[in-house]
């Protein structure tokens, strides 16, 4: 039974600082890019809208007075849970399409509401090229949410952030899973300090995107479900320099693709965000159309007709959920209809009706995990590798009984770059390297 997909614009730039004094990030300008380059008619998707974000304006905020745009960035949190919980009550996988990283609160707050409404815990697959884990306990000052957004939804930083509706954390340490970190991450021993599980890039190449997707699952099997963050930066800048902070190190498409669809691939995956694309460096569309044909394979796995319905696995606790879990709240509690877990009843899952391309060059599925990824340089056709039958399957979580729920390429970078300088840029910084950092 196929997953319908549903793309939801979530355009904030509230968490990046400005690239020049005169000039906002343009992140914004992502979902629209993206959308142009045709990915909902080849998601076969249904148009979930836009969620306009409050004005970006730093105002008079100077370094020590908390993160820019807090109180903006909580409100939209807020109305974000609640769209990504209609999504979720319809039974859909949403797609959310950032902005910058800073739209992880609003992901991890409806996360946070549904793992509440299912008595379990949800999980996060954090997959970044940084690890945005600044916080007051290991920085002099913070302010840019976008660089310290895994840091706040594990609860750290202030309550107005990292403890809305009173939620806190809404993912717990051991509950999430970092990929794609460079090797000399500046937070990777506070990453290893808290408990949470890392699998930088040298370590992800050496194992294999699919077989990493797979040990993310493993890594996650006593959570109901997870939601996945995607930060594009998470790639080389040798094939996609256009995002805030471009380091050296990254992934390429092809990976990127193999490990998403490895980890949409079960119905314990509940969603999927994509944050930091900066058209504003894109000016003939070329990256776009790359992350476009990239998503487009990577989620094949939720539309396809042999695709599992979507489901939560409960808590130690809870029983099967006979109906689709409500994200949205009455007097403070969320709604739930419980059923015996012996009599589970299946979610209707809607169906796409008619038109949309999903031609792609190569599938996932048609690579071999252990062809070892092929060098970063100019865009060129894609050539395909047969796939082999004993390639690694990617297995369910293990964990107790399911039941049924929601399902739930090209410049080289610039050096110098301090990916969390949050102090204010330099008045004619215009290249890539130097704006918007988070």
């Amino acid at each position: 039974m196929m997953r319908r997909i549903a793309v939801l614009d979530a355009p904030s730039n509230l968490g990046l600082r400005p690239p020049t004094s005169t000039s906002v990030p343009g992140c914004v300008k992502a979902p629209g890019a993206l959308r142009d380059q045709g990915l909902l008619a080849r998601l076969r998707a249904r148009d979930a809208g836009c969620l306009t974000p409050p004005r970006y304006d730093p105002g008079d905020w100077r370094p020590g007075d908390g993160v820019c745009h807090a109180r903006e960035i909580a409100d939209y949190s807020v109305l974000l849970a609640e769209r990504i919980g209609a999504i979720i009550d319809r039974s859909e996988f949403p797609l959310v399409l950032g902005g910058d990283c800073s739209i992880l609160l609003g992901s991890a707050l409806a996360m946070h509401r549904l793992g509440e409404a299912v008595g379990g815990r949800i999980g996060l697959v954090f997959v970044d090229g940084h690890s945005d884990f600044r916080h007051p306990g290991n920085a002099s000052y913070v302010g840019a949410a976008a660089g310290e957004d895994l840091a706040l939804v594990t609860g750290r930083g202030q309550a107005d952030l990292a403890a809305i509706e009173g939620r806190r954390p809404y993912f717990r340490d051991i509950d999430v899973v970092v990929l794609g970190i460079r090797a000399q991450d500046e937070y990777r021993l506070d990453l290893q300090a808290a408990g949470i599980t890392t699998r930088p890039v040298p370590t992800l190449r050496a194992e294999g995107a699919a077989r990493t997707a797979q040990w993310a699952h493993e890594q996650l099997a006593d959570c109901a479900g997870y939601w996945v963050h995607i930060d594009v930066d998470v790639l080389d800048p040798a094939v996609m320099p256009a995002v805030d902070a471009p380091d050296p190190g990254g992934i390429a498409f092809a990976e990127l693709e193999i490990l998403l669809a490895g980890l949409v691939d079960t119905p314990h995956c509940l969603g999927v965000e994509l944050t930091v694309f900066d058209p504003d460096y894109d000016p003939d569309g070329a990256y776009a159309a790359e992350i476009v044909n990239t998503v487009v394979a990577g989620l094949r796995p939720v539309s396809a007709p042999t695709a599992s319905p979507p489901r939560l696995l409960p808590g130690p606790s809870a029983s099967a959920v006979s109906s689709v879990p409500s994200a949205r709240r009455r007097n403070g509690r969320p709604e739930v209809t419980v059923t015996p877990a012996a009599t589970p009843a299946f979610v209707p899952v809607l169906v796409p009706e008619n038109g949309g391309d999903d031609r792609h060059p190569v599938s996932a599925q048609e690579r071999v995990e252990d062809v070892p990824p092929a060098p970063l340089g100019p865009p060129g056709p894609v050539t395909p590798v047969a796939a082999t039958s004993d390639g690694p399957a990617v297995p369910e979580p293990v964990g107790p009984p399911a039941s049924v729920g929601p399902g739930l390429l090209r410049r080289a970078p610039l050096a110098g770059l301090d990916p969390d300088d949050t102090l204010p840029a330099p008045e004619d910084g215009t290249s890539p390297s130097a704006a918007g950092i988070t």
